[in-house]
């Protein structure tokens, strides 16, 4: 990409399309496009393709999405998976038909088997089950991320996509049952400090093992991908560190200043047992993320802190 390149971000306001905006205006790039839904509903066909016919943009980023953690998810099956198909084949069609010189799908590592290989290569995609909780959100993923293969086959075009872990950082999502697992323990953690509560009650057992991933160094891979590969194989982003949800849970306790006690709610579920990314391909290309969890968390807290309103989403 050049610097007055024309660029689409497509969720700009999400947690991953505003990091995206940010390192791109980090690294100069002066030509970035947006709309936010109420000027264009990416699951409207021919508002997609009017505004791709006008604004031909030469770059796009695809980072909307419907997203939420394991209760979202489990409540609005048909929802998830009817509006995540929907606006990520306009936006990728429409770019095709435009002449967009290259497109970035933002999947998620839900794509992969429950049961798949630890860590989790690119290649094990399709290879097994996929977890019950998230399972039309992850086919919704598996369908945009084939689809740019797809045309990459046919039609030539130079489209690719990023298959990142468990995301948080600013401009997250802290709303008490739609949110995911790391924001959701920071507003819970914070809420009871105020209120001065003896302990917190969390899902599960606390055995399952997850990695995380700060979402600027997310955005930072995102921008050198699209100007440093091209392929068909998608490319996992993360850390290749895990820890349990119990160690986590500490771990935003002790950042939030919390110093009750913590329960857990075996009746709840736990979700995949461990998901952790193989990050070699991201690493052979020249890309290592910079974020240790301690201090991302203390920058999300921060931010949270800074953006009460963050806590009514």
């Amino acid at each position: 990409m050049n610097k007055d390149s024309k660029i689409y971000v497509a969720g700009h306001r999400g947690l991953v399309g505003s990091a995206i905006i940010r390192e791109l205006e980090r690294q100069g790039y002066s030509h970035i496009l947006t709309r936010t839904h109420a000027e264009l509903d990416l699951c409207r066909q021919d508002e997609v393709e009017r505004f791709f016919a006008e604004e031909r943009p030469e770059y796009v980023f695809l980072a909307a999405a419907k997203v939420g953690g394991i209760i979202a998810n489990q409540s609005a099956l048909a929802d998830f998976m009817y509006e995540n198909m929907m606006l990520e084949m306009n936006v990728i069609h429409a770019a095709w038909k435009n002449g967009c010189k290259k497109l970035l799908f933002l999947g998620s590592s839900c794509i992969y088997p429950r049961l798949a290989p630890q860590p989790m290569p690119e290649s094990c995609l399709l290879t097994g089950e996929l977890e019950k909780t998230n399972e039309a959100y992850a086919l919704a993923k598996i369908s945009g991320l084939k689809y740019c293969e797809f045309l990459n086959k046919q039609y030539g075009t130079d489209y690719i996509s990023v298959m990142p872990t468990n995301l948080y950082g600013p401009n997250d999502n802290y709303h008490p049952t739609h949110s995911h697992v790391l924001p959701a323990l920071i507003r819970r953690f914070h809420e009871a400090k105020e209120a001065g509560l003896s302990s917190v009650t969390c899902w599960g057992d606390g055995s399952p093992l997850r990695e995380f991933l700060y979402v600027d160094d997310l955005a930072n891979l995102c921008v050198f991908l699209m100007n440093h590969y091209s392929g068909d194989e998608t490319v996992n982003a993360g850390t290749g560190k895990e820890l349990s949800i119990k160690e986590l849970t500490e771990l935003v306790a002790e950042v939030t200043g919390y110093q009750g006690e913590i329960h857990w709610d075996t009746s709840k579920p736990n979700g995949t047992p461990r998901k952790l990314l193989d990050v070699s391909k991201a690493e052979k290309l020249g890309w290592k993320y910079q974020t240790e969890l301690k201090e991302g968390i203390r920058l999300a807290y921060e931010d949270f802190l800074n953006n009460p309103m963050r806590a009514e989403r």
